[in-house]
């Protein structure tokens, strides 16, 4: 290889491409037109190439060093106003388009809110009804714990608040992904996820009716739970979304209404990722803080959940 005719031949354009570079830090790449934007991402990859190899034949380190600052700097621009752009969309997602998906969806949502809630009714009925059936749902460690030492089982949180906002928040993301992946098997296993949830929260909560506790064990469930449970039924909705587009595809083709179905289902997804992470940190650092009294736990529950639902009804139109 030729060093000197290498270089003399490749020169004009790491020349170039320090021109357009200069121009941009000056002007910002906006000012560029098509062509320009076209022109500043070839000659990057092109004198990006021209760096390595620099490198592999040992061409003289000054030269390999100005390449080096000429492909950070081309990299800087052209990067970092890409990862600008993926923020503000990011940011615009969660603004403007979550809350529109949430409000396009709400039938599923309000669906797989229906399938939990037979759960909890017929939970309700049969703890009621039969004693014995307590022992199907519920363990048996915490249904003596409630029944025989009238204690709630909170209190083995404190003290160990972060790791179990992670275990919670993790538990909680695999409890919603399985319902979301659920949809895949026609939605079977998203309504049995549902049903069962529901069967165990019913019992739950009849249990500690039955013992007295009902008010310390909601004050416990209200401030992460106004986040928590509507994460599930959106899940369970996205869930059902999918087997809808399985099942019953409409007008489109069975491939297509997946591929429509599953992309607001992904949506989803990216709206209760965060609602989870939220909710698993109140409840590892708020919710069985028993110097938080009652009323202020409740208090905080509620609170969040009206703003989450203003946060649902939020619309682009009503601002300005």
């Amino acid at each position: 290889m030729n060093i000197q005719r290498w270089i003399a031949r490749r020169e004009a354009q790491w020349q170039e491409l320090d021109s357009l570079l200069q121009r941009a830090q000056q002007r910002g790449v906006k000012a560029f037109n098509a062509k320009e934007i076209v022109t500043l991402a070839s000659l990057y990859r092109s004198v990006a190439a021209d760096l390595a190899r620099a490198n592999t034949n040992q061409i003289g380190e000054t030269i390999v060093q100005e390449l080096q600052a000429l492909t950070t700097r081309g990299y800087s621009l052209i990067y970092r106003g890409s990862r600008r752009q993926e923020l503000r969309d990011a940011i615009n997602f969660y603004l403007w388009k979550l809350p529109q998906v949430l409000r396009e969806t709400w039938g599923y949502t309000a669906v797989a809110f229906g399938v939990f809630l037979v759960g909890v009714l017929i939970a309700w009925w049969f703890a009621w009804q039969d004693a014995s059936f307590m022992s199907l749902v519920v363990p048996q460690a915490m249904i003596e714990k409630v029944r025989d030492r009238h204690q709630l089982w909170m209190g083995s949180i404190l003290g160990t608040e972060p790791f179990a906002a992670s275990s919670i928040a993790i538990n909680n993301l695999s409890v919603c992904f399985r319902m979301v992946g659920g949809g895949i098997l026609a939605g079977i296993w998203t309504i049995f996820a549902l049903f069962y949830n529901g069967l165990l929260i019913g019992a739950v909560a009849t249990l500690v009716g039955q013992n007295g506790l009902a008010y310390p064990f909601w004050a416990f469930v209200f401030p992460h739970g106004s986040l928590e449970l509507p994460a599930i039924f959106i899940s369970g909705g996205a869930g059902l979304l999918i087997a809808q587009g399985l099942l019953f595809p409409g007008r489109y083709r069975r491939r297509d209404a997946l591929r429509i179905c599953g992309l607001q289902a992904a949506q989803l997804v990216m709206g209760i990722f965060p609602m989870l992470l939220i909710a698993g940190t109140i409840e590892g650092f708020f919710s069985p803080q028993e110097v938080i009294p009652s009323p202020v736990k409740y208090l905080a529950g509620t609170g969040l959940f009206i703003l989450l639902i203003l946060y649902i009804l939020r619309k682009e139109s009503d601002i300005g």
